[in-house]
């Protein structure tokens, strides 16, 4: 498939349609997750390091998660409040602009496999937390669980776009009915998506280029969206999660080695 040469002046697309169809599958991804199927957040994060380079990717991804985030606070607006994510506020804070001085101290070569490894822990925690769950909940008593999950967040979300996993964590120990879960997760993600946005202005991956790119992909993510919802309602979320699981641990190690 041939690239338009208009649209590789205007966009970080190559001749190269393999580009193309990785960043839109990725696209795809980040709106299935945004519909309830959390398991494809980590691919889309692999899928677009490998499209567009790692660091470049992390910069592309962001406004579309931020459109994503404003379709999932209003459809979960309902639920939830802004007051209960103000305990992982300011640790996330801390911990985006200490993500922020990482990525710009890093080059793409770097940060291909430190984007690698996080994705690998945050599968690792996944199977760590689906298995002792109950030991969690005991350690989430303590006063500093909060700062902990909040600080990292902000620096895997400032790094990778991949800090679901770990308030989904913090979420679980609130012991929230999945209304509220969804809500307060809806909106610390668009509170904290947009709080990066001049960071990620400031390291330069974010520019016009990038944002056209962004205007190319949005169909997919809204696509995802509304596909989401249509296989929440025919397909059971634990194969198909683990099928994810499988892929996005492939893909990681591809961007380790």
């Amino acid at each position: 498939m041939s690239i338009p040469h208009w649209l590789q002046e205007n966009t970080l697309f190559t001749a190269d349609g393999q580009v193309l169809l990785l960043a839109s599958i990725a696209a795809l991804c980040i709106g299935l997750s945004k519909s309830g199927l959390s398991g494809t957040a980590t691919l889309n994060v692999v899928l677009m390091a490998q499209a567009f380079g790692a660091k470049a990717s992390v910069g592309l991804v962001l406004p579309l998660l931020i459109v994503a985030d404003f379709m999932g606070y209003y459809l979960n607006r309902h639920g939830g409040s802004w007051r209960r994510i103000i305990p992982m506020v300011p640790p996330a804070i801390l911990g985006v602009v200490a993500g922020y001085y990482l990525l710009g101290h890093i080059d793409n070569s770097a940060a291909r496999p430190v984007i690698g490894w996080l994705i690998i822990a945050l599968l690792g925690f996944k199977l760590v937390l689906d298995h002792w769950r109950a030991a969690f909940e005991n350690l989430v008593q303590h006063r500093l669980f909060a700062w902990a999950m909040g600080s990292c967040a902000g620096v895997v979300t400032m790094l990778a776009n991949a800090a679901g996993p770990v308030m989904t964590v913090y979420l679980l120990s609130q012991r929230l009915e999945k209304k509220e879960h969804l809500g307060v997760f809806s909106r610390f993600f668009l509170f904290i998506n947009l709080f990066k946005v001049p960071f990620s202005a400031d390291l330069g991956i974010i520019h016009p280029r990038s944002l056209m790119t962004n205007l190319v992909l949005l169909p997919a993510v809204v696509l995802g969206i509304l596909l989401g919802w249509q296989i929440l309602k025919r397909i059971p979320q634990k194969p198909f999660e683990w099928t994810l699981f499988v892929l996005t641990l492939i893909a990681a190690l591809w961007l380790v080695f």
